[in-house]
């Protein structure tokens, strides 16, 4: 069974986000933090990056922000199709966050977003991991429950 932290043998990043997702082409957030996808599916998605310093709080620890930010973004990856656009966007309509153990620069974290429930309204958890290079397991540092809808994509005509 495979660890939920770790990358799967001859798991790589895609080579670059607009390759990874159709939602990714122009998710500036995402780029400046260096998200790096993993795998992608409709309802699925693991993503993961290296905290780096400036995503540090006062307390020298991941920001609250920049790791709800990390799992929001595996959270749309899950709700929206890869590759189809069928003039609709799904969005999050209110998530639950339980931020369980800190996460320190110099860790990589790794978020699995997974559907509970797809349609119209949905339920996506997400499960963010942190790992040290001398960490010999990850450890679970967040659970985030995002609930989303599906609406119209801006500017089209549904």
């Amino acid at each position: 069974m495979n660890q939920p932290g770790r990358k799967t043998a001859g798991e790589q990043p895609y080579a670059d986000l607009a390759s990874a997702h159709r939602i990714l082409r122009d998710d500036f957030a995402s780029e400046w933090m260096g998200v790096r996808v993993l795998h992608v599916a409709p309802g699925e998605a693991k993503i993961e990056m290296d905290l780096r310093h400036e995503m540090l709080n006062g307390f020298g620890i991941a920001h609250g922000g920049m790791i709800f930010a990390f799992a929001d973004t595996a959270f749309a990856l899950a709700c929206n199709n890869p590759n189809e656009d069928d003039g609709t966007i799904t969005v999050a309509s209110g998530v639950d966050v339980n931020f369980l153990r800190p996460a320190q620069s110099g860790q990589t974290i790794t978020a699995h977003a997974k559907a509970l429930h797809q349609g119209r309204s949905g339920v996506y958890d997400i499960e963010v991991f942190a790992q040290g290079p001398n960490d010999p397991e990850p450890i679970r540092i967040t659970v985030f429950r995002g609930r989303s809808r599906t609406i119209p994509k801006p500017g089209s005509k549904r």
